[in-house]
């Protein structure tokens, strides 16, 4: 790569500290401790332990102290269950904002993913209801969450915050509708329900699983029916332009940032630059440091 080198941004190795040791940066509201999440936690930890290790920073001046960078739900219920130590993960850097802005909690997709895997192996729905602090019926039903999905629709979403029921509501939607429906929530960055509903409403009759009987929906006259179908197909041609049009783009960005890294790895003009136009280098920086385009 150029002769730079990647650094990762905790201690590979890992260590097991006492809990006491570990101090939080922020304080978890009480009401927190109400939330489902929350009590999931307590309960996987319950059961088969920490599964994501604890992020600290030892505290400058300190010795035997260390700060929670991330995971301070996990050691809250550490505390509640009585645990003694957890296996950290030790950061070089004391900025939260690095590790809270990489985690990446699960969709529900891939926590459908997970179930399916768990089962294959053997774990009961109850082993897993227990373990996610869940009722049993919702482990059950997750299991046919993705039956009359595209796997194309569904390979676009598996990492996006659609909920469970709106992600059901494909069913009514024939195959290439799916994933037209797909690609129109990410660009709009909208994977509520009513948008599906929306989306749902605007679809052609042809294009629905049931057909024409699909298309009564409480409260909407056929004329706004058809209104709604006519801006959703003119949104689907702007929608389908500008991917065009982004690819070729993006192209071009990533050779010109590839080219501002460059520029960057030689000294001389990077000193230069400090020296004369710092934010212009300011700006070659942020774009360079860019991991996607």
């Amino acid at each position: 790569m150029n002769g730079s080198t990647v650094h990762a941004a905790f201690e590979l190795g890992g260590v097991m500290l006492p809990i006491e040791s570990i101090h939080p940066i922020r304080q978890i509201k009480p009401t927190d401790f109400a939330f489902g999440k929350y009590k999931a936690i307590v309960a996987s930890i319950r059961e088969v332990g920490v599964i994501e290790p604890l992020m600290v920073h030892p505290q400058k001046g300190s010795r035997g102290v260390y700060l929670l960078m991330d995971g301070h739900m996990r050691l809250r219920a550490l505390q509640e269950l009585n645990r003694t130590e957890v296996f950290c993960l030790l950061a070089k850097d004391d900025d939260p904002f690095t590790y809270n802005d990489k985690i990446n909690r699960l969709s529900v997709i891939q926590e459908h993913a997970m179930i399916l895997r768990a089962i294959k192996l053997a774990v009961t729905p109850a082993q897993i209801a227990k373990v996610l602090n869940v009722d049993v019926a919702k482990v059950k039903a997750s299991l046919s969450l993705l039956q009359g999905i595209h796997p194309d629709a569904v390979e676009l979403l598996k990492n996006k915050p659609i909920t469970s029921v709106a992600l059901r509501m494909f069913c009514k939607a024939k195959a290439l509708r799916q994933i037209d429906m797909a690609q129109l929530m990410i660009t709009g960055n909208n994977y509520t329900k009513a948008y599906v509903e929306a989306l749902i409403i605007g679809t052609p009759a042809d294009q629905l699983v049931d057909g024409a009987k699909a298309k009564e929906m409480k409260g909407i006259s056929r004329d706004e029916i058809a209104r709604m179908e006519k801006e959703m197909e003119s949104l689907q041609s702007d929608y389908r332009l500008h991917q065009e049009q982004f690819g070729e783009n993006s192209l071009h960005l990533n050779a010109v940032q590839r080219h501002v890294k460059r520029l960057l790895e030689n000294p001389k003009i990077k000193r230069f630059l400090s020296n004369r136009y710092p934010e212009i280098l300011e700006e070659f920086q942020e774009l360079g440091a860019l991991e996607a385009l």
